[in-house]
């Protein structure tokens, strides 16, 4: 191509969105699986999520304090820093689903500045909910460096129904 391809304006909405799914609650397989890529989390990036949330801890903020007065010898990664991160791995981004919260979140190890983490999501379960959405279930496990598992959670997602009186849906009110 000689130049570039000038798309009109009128045909935007045909090209397909980069990184969007758009799968229903049908389409969901209890037990299925995927992994993601793995992402060392580096000091800056750290430190910018640290002064983006005004979470200035001595154990994720100052090098000195966790060298000499913390519990593990070196700076931490925020949890919620891993949080973020680790369910981003395998976000999906599914133009059909809607976050409807998280349980059993618990951070079981720490994280440090230079720790790789990669992230293991598990469908774990569905049931119809709302007449024009389900209730669904997945499990995110972060682990960190050579498979150490560092946070375990647990995302529930309202998700439509390509049919559904076939998904065993409530009735409309």
């Amino acid at each position: 191509m000689s130049k570039p391809h000038n798309t009109p304006k009128e045909q935007h909405a045909s090209v397909p969105i980069w990184n969007a799914e758009d799968w229903y609650y049908e389409d969901i397989v209890i037990g299925h699986q995927i992994r993601s890529i793995r992402r060392t989390i580096s000091e800056g990036e750290s430190m910018q999520f640290n002064a983006l949330v005004l979470d200035m801890h001595p154990y994720v903020a100052d090098e000195i304090f966790a060298k000499e007065q913390g519990i593990f010898g070196k700076r931490l990664v925020a949890g919620a820093f891993v949080f973020s991160a680790g369910l981003g791995l395998v976000a999906t981004n599914c133009v059909n689903s809607f976050s409807y919260g998280y349980d059993k979140l618990r951070f079981i190890k720490p994280v440090f500045i230079n720790d790789t983490i990669y992230t293991i999501k598990t469908d774990l379960e569905k049931s119809p909910k709302y007449p024009e959405m389900g209730l669904y279930r997945a499990s995110y496990e972060v682990f960190k460096n050579d498979g150490e598992l560092v946070l375990y959670c647990e995302h529930i997602q309202t998700v439509k129904y390509r049919d559904a009186a076939a998904s065993g849906a409530p009735a409309k009110p």
